[in-house]
């Protein structure tokens, strides 16, 4: 890669993590511990399918420590820091792997979206196990990976069909500035 094209890379992804920042005062909170409904998840995976998994997961690991640290992130120590931000959103750039797929990007933002429930979900029944409830919407939940799941799942689900929805209307559009 020539300098000027890795400036350019670079620059780019600075701008989508930024996006990302700004993006992540958008959102639906639904649990008071975190987990919220948002598009933070776009900006990111459309930079991993215009530059590829190993950009996307760099950008992801920077956007996901700025999150937890400016824009409100709610954590468990550093493990939780590590598990829930940090590594989370670096998975999230996983879904630039299938951007050589004909519908690369919404596919990559199912492959995104999977990789960080997959993050939440070991964080879950490791750090956050402690938080379990006895009752957790008319249900009892005695099993932690069961919890993890229900927990996680609720809010990763909505999230990660917006992300696919919206990547699916932007690709065609992007096509015409990937190279």
């Amino acid at each position: 890669m020539k300098q000027h094209e890795k400036l350019l890379t670079v620059v780019e992804g600075a701008v989508c993590i930024a996006l990302a920042y700004a993006l992540s005062f958008f959102k639906f909170k639904i649990w008071p511990d975190g987990g919220s409904i948002d598009i933070v998840m776009v900006p990111l995976l459309v930079y991993a399918w215009r530059r590829g998994a190993g950009w996307g997961v760099i950008a992801g690991l920077i956007f996901g420590t700025i999150k937890c640290f400016f824009a409100g992130g709610f954590a468990w120590g550093w493990q939780s820091i590590l598990l829930d931000y940090v590594v989370a959103y670096g998975a999230v750039g996983l879904g630039g792997l299938v951007r050589n797929l004909k519908w690369g990007l919404p596919i990559g933002a199912v492959v995104g979206s999977v990789c960080r429930f997959v993050i939440h979900y070991i964080s879950g029944v490791t750090i956050y196990k402690i938080l379990e409830p006895t009752e957790f919407a008319g249900s009892t939940f005695s099993n932690p990976s069961l919890y993890s799941i229900v927990y996680n799942g609720s809010y990763m689900l909505a999230n990660m069909i917006l992300a696919v929805v919206l990547c699916a209307l932007l690709q065609k559009p992007l096509e015409k500035l990937k190279k």
